[in-house]
């Protein structure tokens, strides 16, 4: 039987909240009313024109001759105002400017160009010019005051326009009016003196709001319940919440939107061994992630201990999120952590996650319940409380030739199972899988019978397959076998 340990014994191995390396820190300069000085009057001179007036600098443009555009630039600015000198740039026009960016071809005037800048302190970018440029410019998704920056550091520009080109396409136009409610609003809010929290809330709800109809302008009317909604609260003690929230099977991408949502805003987060290192990654940087290890076979946490845990720090009034491998309601022991939630008064919320099942099925490419095969899917755990073989397992319903069987934490009482469901009638020829870490980098899985897959699972393992496994058997898995025959994982084995 697993060993006890506590949750307060271990934490993440990693170091989720410390920033990794970082080829250039994102700034974003606010230029409202300030002198920029721009060197030079081609078209790449008139692009970064257009962004610094943008962003309503007041521009000193230095060039003896400009094309088009920057004329054109001059009587219409997008914003700020555009100063245009019919003549070389000077080192004594740099001096007091906020921000300086030469339109430079020539490499020796552009090193004079910097060199100038640095001996006044202004940042200095010479354009396409790296050695030069104390900062650099990236693409740009503009929803103002909602902009995304993207840089690849100059390595891959092409790359980086393309990855604007993604997020361009998932970010509504909508969000624009809600990022200048937003900015509208904010007094309103400081001056109920809410707590962090408190703050922290009223924002989350504007935001679900905002994600819920990004399209719709945001009214009046719920900016004032929103600050209702806030002042009764701010009025009651201070709670926490509990969210049950599912981390799939393993691919951080099979996340759904709300369980994004709820780990980026997450005070503490209760994982298991079972979750995937990169799943926690999406979580909010300066969450606390703490280890609460319920795994079979090894030592464990307490499921009293867990809830005990859980309910204290929602009291403090933590967000806390209870991640789970899967779904957290299918074998999560979810019933006893809603239930202990709810007695100590804890407002607790569960969302849903791709199984694990699903996940494997998914990677396979096989319908668990393809009509040819399969009437009915069933799951089943074949670990008790005590680590062995349920007792209680329904064998007739196992040994169902129409049934598609998943079969949760299998490895040590697989051989049992198997042999007590071929006695009620399963025929030992039946298809069965084992897949390890299933979605992940480093999924294995074994394609055998029913009758043989003990043997070939205990071989799996000792050369070293590791990770959750799955086992699920039924004629509609010889599909998967069938196609991973013809077109193998090159870590998969088969008997």
């Amino acid at each position: 039987m697993a060993q006890d340990r506590r949750p307060s014994d271990q934490e993440s191995g990693q170091d989720s909240g410390r920033m990794a390396p970082l080829a250039r820190l994102p700034l974003f300069f606010a230029l409202e009313g300030r002198r920029a000085v721009l060197a030079g009057g081609s078209a790449a001179a008139a692009w970064k024109a257009e962004l610094l007036l943008a962003s309503g600098a007041a521009l000193d443009l230095y060039a003896v001759e400009t094309v088009e555009e920057i004329a054109a630039l001059a009587e219409s600015p997008p914003g700020g105002r555009l100063t245009i000198h019919r003549r070389a740039w000077a080192p004594e026009d740099l001096a007091g400017a906020a921000i300086a960016i030469g339109a430079i071809e020539d490499d020796a005037e552009g090193a004079r160009f910097a060199a100038a800048a640095r001996a006044c302190g202004v940042p200095v970018n010479v354009v396409d010019k790296p050695a030069f440029c104390d900062f650099a410019f990236g693409a740009i998704v503009n929803r103002s005051p909602l902009v995304v920056g993207i840089s690849t550091d100059g390595a891959a520009p092409v790359f980086g326009q393309a990855i604007r080109s993604k997020i361009e396409a998932i970010i509504p136009q909508g969000f624009k009016a809600w990022a200048e409610a937003a900015r509208q609003w904010r007094p309103a809010v400081a001056v109920l003196g809410l707590s962090y929290h408190g703050r922290r809330r009223f924002w989350e709800r504007f935001t679900a709001r905002a994600l819920e109809a990004p399209n719709e302008l945001p009214a009046d009317g719920l900016r004032a319940s929103l600050i209702a909604q806030a002042g009764l609260e701010q009025r009651g003690p201070e709670t926490g919440s509990v969210a049950l929230v599912g981390a799939g099977p393993g691919d951080p991408e099979l996340l759904t939107l709300k369980a994004v949502r709820m780990l980026q805003a997450a005070d503490v987060v209760l994982y298991d061994d079972l979750v995937a290192p990169l799943v926690l990654d999406v979580a909010r940087r300066e969450a606390k992630k703490m280890l609460v290890g319920k795994t079979g076979y090894r030592p464990s946490c307490k499921q009293d201990d867990i809830n005990a845990l859980m309910v204290g720090l929602a009291k403090q009034g933590k967000r806390v999120v209870r991640l789970k491998g899967g779904d957290p309601l299918i074998f999560g022991r979810a019933g006893e952590e809603i239930a202990a939630a709810r007695a100590a008064g804890i407002p607790v919320e569960i969302v849903p996650g791709i199984s694990s099942a699903q996940g494997a099925a998914s990677r396979l490419g096989v319908s668990l319940t393809h009509r040819d095969h399969a009437r009915r899917l069933q799951f089943i755990t074949a670990h008790a409380r005590d680590g062995k073989l349920p007792r209680d397992l329904d064998w007739g319903a196992l040994a169902d030739p129409a049934a598609t069987t998943v079969v949760y934490m299998p490895q040590r009482t697989w051989a049992e199972l198997a042999a007590k469901a071929m006695a009620a009638g399963l025929a030992a020829e039946v298809p069965a899988l084992a897949v390890f870490a299933a979605t992940r980098p480093e999924e294995h899985r074994v394609a055998a019978t029913v009758g043989t897959l003990a043997e070939a699972l205990a071989r799996a393992v000792e050369e070293g397959a590791s990770g959750p496994c799955l086992i699920l058997f039924g004629r509609a898995i010889g599909e998967a076998a069938e196609y991973m025959e013809v077109q193998p994982n090159r870590a998969s084995s088969f008997s």
